[in-house]
């Protein structure tokens, strides 16, 4: 193949492909296109011309298709000229940002031996930079015949298909301030771009719900006011909403279903409504970073390497499947047909192919460099790091990502779980990484919500998980402390339900998790009780108290400070309305209050050090008592029935006393010799006391209180 002008209008019937769609005759005379270059991978404009670079390691060919502005007439179809160690690719003189294209594979359809091709089918650019189109389930958009699944399906999907546009960003950064706070010092606060802001009165009403919403100094004013450090943003990579979901009427709305792992999803941008934002979404977003970095917060986003919106076998051929399906997705050995399924959706992204690994890391490169984030929380991470016999604390994704210089710089968090064979990993992550800390949640739920676990669990849990993470030789900020997160219910719920109530979701019932550990203090859902509410504020309070004070890195779920309630929905991926929107009209201002002051003084006093206690010596670790005030032995900490825990902090900054009564009934507490003050207490509705006092301290039932040691 030479560099001079080349086109695939016509085609030699020798060529090595069992599929050829028909072929209409294209205008090409305004396109030419010469070998160019293999690198960077998508398509990318030098000022002249753009250069389209494609890996495959198995397609014969590879054809780029140009389309008009609007995507829907197809202008030429050009052939990649050269190829390159598996990766495919041209240049084409003239066209530039806003070019709108797709690319079409030829090669065997072999399903059994993991093949795929049809050139039938009209793919998106796995590196695309903007998607054009709006998805539709329709069998056009599958590889295989209807009712023949092993067969090819010969239409051409191009009316249907999603295509890419080229573009050439040039954002002011000017004033941008990288804040790299240290993972001990961060408090992270997770949300949903839409559901922050879509019923907050403060934001103009065509920005609710999307990046500049979320930018708005009505948002960010909460945000700095309660002293989070950094949000994690749930995925705001576009994706797809599922073939189930749409044909009841519901949508994905957390947004786990990927589709471009380089764009931000315009459903979450203001710019996609013509005339409320002046920026596209990759600017609206990136304005929303400087915002946000402006006053103090990180940003850290929740990202799916993990799977593709591309489903199982029966799943649409919309980018990967069509241009190396054998390469891209962890296949079954004995019939490739059939896809290793470790993350729940249908398939699994293989790693272990170098390609998809340079996929991954080029596309956490370009959110750090382009898009200036702060962090990644990994969905289903044990997936990333999965070889030939599992999960792999040195597989090649983990020493990419530590010797990487963009990367290294940069917070890389681990939900270290998925659903395969030995999905289960935490604490076995390498150095570099933390991790959220189920343990921690559902110990904690255990010790307060229902009576269990003994006090030593609970004071394990509290020492940043020293049983888990230690031996790794990571400090205890590595360990992610919460008791709720997007996936369950929310902290209001958690002591309203005892069960899930999920028939919106339209599966019966019978989606979520049924182990909620939770508890409704005798009437299920909301109750004009007193008692009842009272008691439900104070262990919403505990809950909040223990997560932010706890050694490690505290991670709080929007809403939580303000008693959302989502109805006792303990899974609503698929809910985009008022149960997932935070209702700010009804928020909870004493509780807003409470985790304001919680937060303040975590920042001011920094309770736990970020190290290993390895010591009781007085004032350099920390000392374990009942509330007696005597240590506790082998048969005390192990007591069921015992629920009252007490913990002398000399290294803090000055020496504090955390005192725990988990029982329902008021306990005394013997304090050591000085004098010493409240600085919270999780009976007040607000966190604040002015109490005094020097020998012993009388502790309500199921609550907290933190006290410092004052001068004589």
């Amino acid at each position: 193949m030479n560099d001079t002008a080349f086109s695939n209008v016509s085609r030699s019937n020798d060529e090595p492909s069992n599929v050829r769609p028909s072929i209409a005759a294209f205008s090409i005379a305004a396109f030419s296109i010469t070998a160019g270059e293999p690198w960077p991978l998508g398509a990318h404009w030098n000022g002249s011309g753009v250069n389209i670079a494609v890996f495959s390691a198995h397609a014969t060919a590879i054809d780029l298709c140009l389309f008009d502005a609007s995507g829907e007439e197809e202008l030429a179809r050009l052939r990649l000229p050269r190829r390159s160690d598996d990766v495919f690719h041209g240049f084409v003189q003239g066209i530039g940002p806003g070019q709108v294209y797709g690319l079409r594979a030829e090669g065997l359809w072999e399903p059994l031996a993991g093949h795929r091709f049809n050139p039938a089918k009209l793919l998106l650019d796995p590196n695309a930079r903007e998607i054009v189109g709006n998805f539709s389930w329709t069998d056009l958009n599958r590889a295989g015949a209807p009712g023949q699944p092993d067969a090819p399906d010969p239409r051409d999907n191009t009316a249907t298909a999603l295509k890419a546009r080229v573009v050439a960003d040039q954002f002011d950064w000017s004033g941008d301030v990288v804040l790299r706070t240290p993972m001990a010092q961060t408090v992270i606060y997770e949300v949903h771009v839409k559901g922050f802001s879509k019923r907050h009165p403060g934001v103009p009403e065509a920005l609710r719900g999307t990046f500049a919403g979320l930018a708005h100094p009505a948002s960010t004013a909460h945000l700095k006011a309660l002293g989070v450090t950094a949000v994690c943003l749930l995925p705001i990579h576009h994706h797809l909403d599922e073939e189930r979901l749409v044909g009841v009427g519901l949508v994905n709305y957390w947004g786990y279903n990927t589709i471009g792992f380089f764009c931000p999803d315009p459903r979450l941008a203001a710019a996609s409504q013509p005339g409320h934002w002046a920026l596209n979404a990759r600017d609206e977003f990136r304005a929303m970073v400087k915002a946000l970095h402006a006053t103090g917060i990180e940003v850290i986003l929740d990202v799916v390497y993990n799977h593709t919106a591309e489903c199982d076998a029966d799943g649409p051929s919309l980018s990967w499947r069509g241009l190396d399906n054998a390469s891209c997705y962890r296949l079954e050995a004995a019939d490739k047909r059939v896809y290793e399924n470790h993350a729940g959706c249908g398939n699994t992204l293989d790693l272990r192919e170098p390609r998809m690994l340079q996929l991954v890391m080029d596309s956490l490169r370009f959110w750090v460099s382009e898009m200036h984030v702060d962090g990644f929380r990994f969905d289903l991470a044990t997936v990333l790091a999965r070889g030939e016999a599992g999960f792999d604390p040195r597989a090649a994704f983990f020493a990419a990502a530590l010797q990487d210089p963009v990367l290294a710089r940069v917070k890389m968090i681990a939900e270290p779980w998925d659903i395969g064979p030995g999905g289960y990993q935490v604490g076995a992550f390498p150095l570099g990484w933390s991790e959220w800390n189920d343990r921690f949640r559902d110990d904690l739920r255990g010790f307060w919500l229902q009576g269990k676990h003994a006090r030593g669990v609970l004071a394990q849990r509290l020492c940043g998980s020293s049983d888990v993470f230690e031996a790794s030789g990571r400090a205890p900020s590595t360990s992610i402390n919460y008791v709720v997160s997007h996936d369950g219910f929310t902290l209001r719920d958690l002591v309203s339900y005892t069960g899930r109530h999920n028939l919106a979701n339209g599966e019966g019932n019978r989606d979520g998790t049924s182990h909620n550990i939770s508890c409704n203090g005798g009437i299920e859902g909301p109750t004009d009780d007193p008692a009842i509410n009272a008691f439900r504020g104070r262990l919403q309070r505990v809950m909040l108290a223990l997560t932010v004070l706890a050694q490690g890195t505290p991670m709080l779920c929007a809403g939580d400070e303000l008693g959302h309630s989502q109805g006792g929905n303990n899974n609503p991926y698929c809910q985009d309305n008022e149960t997932t929107w935070i209702d700010w009209a009804t928020a909870d201002a004493d509780l807003i209050a409470f985790t304001t002051h919680l937060i303040a003084l975590r920042h001011a006093h920094a309770p736990f050090a970020d190290r290993w206690y390895s010591t009781a010596a007085e004032g350099q670790g920390l000392q374990w008592t009942g509330p007696n005030g005597q240590p506790l032995d082998a048969a005390a900490w192990n007591a069921a029935e015992a629920r009252c825990l007490a913990c002398h902090i000399g290294s803090a900054r000055a020496p504090m006393l955390l005192l725990m009564n988990g029982s329902a009934q008021a306990a005394e507490f013997a304090l050591p010799p000085g004098a010493w003050a409240a600085l919270l207490d999780t009976t007040a509705a607000r966190g604040t006391s002015d109490w005094h006092g020097s020998d012993s301290y009388l502790l309500p039932a199921q609550s907290i209180v933190l006290l410092t040691a004052t001068a004589p």
